[in-house]
């Protein structure tokens, strides 16, 4: 116990940064669940394609789909921890992870971990394809596809100006300023639904940790996760916010905050203040 609370408190320290700060910090998990942990995550499908958004900011390549019956869900019996990264760039993250920084992996149920890397800027392909090479089986990336609430095509704008800082400011929003200052480069890649891959990839006796980073599509993504039966699924998600309008749904602010409310509710711990470490 007094282990768990050192490392929470270590994690918190990393999860705070201030907005003046010129780099990016990594938030740590406290405690993975031990093996045998029980897991109460129900399972389920929300119905058909829902539409919610009565406003558009921008422009959405697809609506909120929060579940099909023809949504296949995992067989798998085995429990492991799941690290599902929403704009992995080079798979920087993932050593995180794999480093412990998100807590002891060893701590993982059945001493297992599984990844799956989303991330749309092409630029990364190569890079992402040899983390399945250097873990095999156990990393999937989803390399030049964007996370999202749906699937779709959409355009995706590059950052080519942030060399120092990894292309961080890559985005599905024309409104980003890092797209903006790149002259509003853009290439084509497909969706993929972020709900469908939770219902698909995990079990409830999982450890899922989800880890967003998607340049402002957070605000069309989780008011729809919110509201899917998947998102009793993941157990911690960390995500970092970025301005509203740089989301393309629509979303207000109060509409956000309900959403991290309902999520909350469904079991999953949020913590403030995340950052995550692109460079």
């Amino acid at each position: 116990m007094a282990f768990a609370q050192a490392l929470l408190a270590v994690g918190c320290l990393f999860a705070f940064r201030a907005s003046s700060a010129p780099t990016r910090s990594v938030a740590t998990q406290a405690q993975l669940r031990p093996e045998g942990a029980a897991g109460n995550k129900l399972r389920g499908v929300a119905g058909n394609v829902t539409k919610f958004h009565a406003l558009s900011t921008g422009t959405m390549p697809c609506a909120c789909d929060a579940g099909q019956p023809t949504w296949i869900a995992s067989t798998r019996t085995v429990p492991k921890c799941i690290f599902i990264d929403l704009g992995a760039a080079d798979g920087n993250t993932l050593q995180d992870f794999v480093n412990n920084k998100y807590g002891p992996v060893a701590q993982c149920p059945s001493g297992q971990w599984e990844a799956t890397l989303v991330e749309a800027n092409p630029r990364f392909n190569a890079p992402l394809k040899q983390t399945e090479v250097t873990y095999p089986g156990q990393v999937h990336a989803k390399a030049a596809t964007a996370a999202y609430m749906c699937e779709a095509q959409t355009t995706f704008y590059l950052d080519t100006t942030s060399v120092a800082e990894n292309y961080w400011g890559s985005s599905m929003s024309e409104n980003h300023v890092d797209t903006q200052k790149s002259g509003l480069q853009a290439v084509t890649v497909p969706t993929v639904n972020v709900l469908k891959l939770l219902y698909e990839t995990t079990i409830p006796a999982d450890y899922v940790i989800l880890k967003m980073d998607i340049e402002g599509a957070e605000w069309d993504v989780l008011p729809c996760l919110a509201q899917a039966n998947s998102a009793s699924l993941v157990d911690r998600l960390f995500v970092e916010t970025h301005p509203q309008a740089w989301g393309n749904a629509g979303t207000t602010q109060p509409q956000y905050d309900a959403a991290l409310a309902g999520l909350r509710a469904k079991g999953v711990d949020i913590p403030k203040w995340y950052h995550s470490q692109t460079l």
